[in-house]
Parts: C-alpha cells; sequence; structure tokens
C-alpha cells in the first residue's frame, strides 16, 4: 500500500504562487508517473499534469501551460507543482496521483490539499 502526503495548499491572491509537494512512501513497487489533478464541488476530478519517470515527460491540462510546472525526485518519490499567475478559476481541491503501468498495476491518491485564489 502506498501512501500519499500533499501539502502546501492555501489561500492566495490572484497573480501569487503555490508550491505543492507530494511525498510517496510504502508499497512493494515503483511508480510510473506522479501527477496532479483537481476537483471542484459537483465536478468531476481533473488532470492538472503528470511526470513520466522513465523519460522525464511532462504533460499539463490545456488550461495550465506556462503556469504551472510539475517537478520532481524520483529516488525520493516526491513530485512538486509549482503554480504561478493563479486564477480564481484555479481554486479546487489538487489531488496527488501516484500510477504504475507496468504489471501489477496500481493507482493511488493523495487526501487533498485546497488551494483557494481570491479575486
Amino acid at each position: 500500500q502506498v501512501q500519499l502526503v500533499e501539502s502546501g495548499g492555501g489561500l492566495v491572491q490572484a497573480g501569487g504562487s503555490l508550491r505543492l509537494s507530494c511525498a510517496a512512501s510504502g508499497g512493494a513497487f515503483s511508480s510510473d508517473s506522479m501527477g496532479w489533478f483537481r476537483q471542484t464541488p459537483g465536478k468531476e476530478r481533473e488532470f492538472v499534469a503528470a511526470l513520466y519517470w522513465s523519460t522525464g515527460i511532462t504533460n499539463y491540462a490545456d488550461s495550465v501551460p506556462g503556469r504551472f510546472t510539475i517537478s520532481g525526485d524520483n529516488a525520493k518519490n516526491t513530485v512538486y507543482l509549482q503554480m504561478n499567475s493563479l486564477k480564481p478559476e484555479d481554486t479546487a481541491v489538487y489531488y496527488c496521483q501516484w500510477r504504475r503501468f507496468r504489471t501489477p498495476a496500481y493507482t493511488y491518491w493523495g487526501q487533498g490539499t485546497q488551494v483557494s485564489v481570491s479575486s
């Protein structure tokens, strides 16, 4: 069982910045990717960004490139999301995802961290 601990959420004014962190521990297998999703009340959880360890490739949602940057340390099983130029519409609970594509395949989620952006 993999445990994910997120930190770094909070309240910020529009145009401000926050840095989210997610540290993974436990489990018998390594992940293939770690990433971030976000969810607002009444809406589906949506993809924000992902980092693929073997290639270093990063993917972003259309709404965030140029403002958000995902990075990580595979040796420390930690991923970060630097969020700049925040907008009120970025307000959401942000969830860390740990994912393994290889057999055995697993997906784990963090407990979520609230990000609130005031106008």
